[in-house]
């Protein structure tokens, strides 16, 4: 294992500076990172500026409950509105989809099923169509990113692993 350069035990102080402890103790310790000499870090925490929250919308796929992810692997969830991307090119599909996600948000619509086509089985190397490819990294820089609560894969009954669930948060 390899020492911290100077820039990297100051950025990894950074980042230790931001996490919490579990407990509502404060945390006695002061971060120590060895380099090629013995460096004390300093918390550096009070140097950083602090970050709006609405600079970063929230991460695509984990703000949701057990009661939903429940109903979503049992396939008890009806979609409230459906689009299929078979046929359809990479921009077409990103139109379809910014399209289908502006008129589900205006007319609150909770679930959407994404069909992008099914898994290719097979031996390496198989790649998988383009658009299902592209899907996360699209919906996480759409702007709609911020109105998308979670992705999950959907059940058997809506596709299976050729569709997504798009849920979407409550307005």
């Amino acid at each position: 294992m390899r020492s911290l350069s100077a820039e990297e035990a100051e950025l990894w102080a950074r980042v230790a500076a931001t996490i919490r402890p579990p407990s509502r103790d404060k945390l006695q310790t002061q971060a120590a990172v060895k380099t090629d000499k013995a460096v004390a870090v300093k918390p550096v925490a009070k140097a950083l500026k602090p970050v709006a929250a609405a600079a970063a919308p929230p991460k695509v796929g984990t703000t949701l409950d057990g009661s939903w992810d429940k109903a979503l692997s049992k396939g008890s969830v009806e979609p409230d509105r459906i689009v299929d991307l078979h046929g359809k090119t990479l921009d077409s599909a990103w139109h379809a989809i910014d399209q289908s996600l502006e008129q589900a948000i205006a007319s609150g619509d909770r679930v959407v099923l994404l069909i992008t086509g099914h898994h290719r089985p097979g031996d390496p190397p198989v790649e998988r169509g383009r658009i299902r490819a592209a899907i996360h990294d699209w919906l996480a820089a759409s702007r709609h990113a911020g109105r998308i609560a979670a992705v999950r894969g959907a059940h058997r009954r809506h596709g299976g692993g050729g569709s997504l669930y798009l849920i979407l948060r409550r307005r």
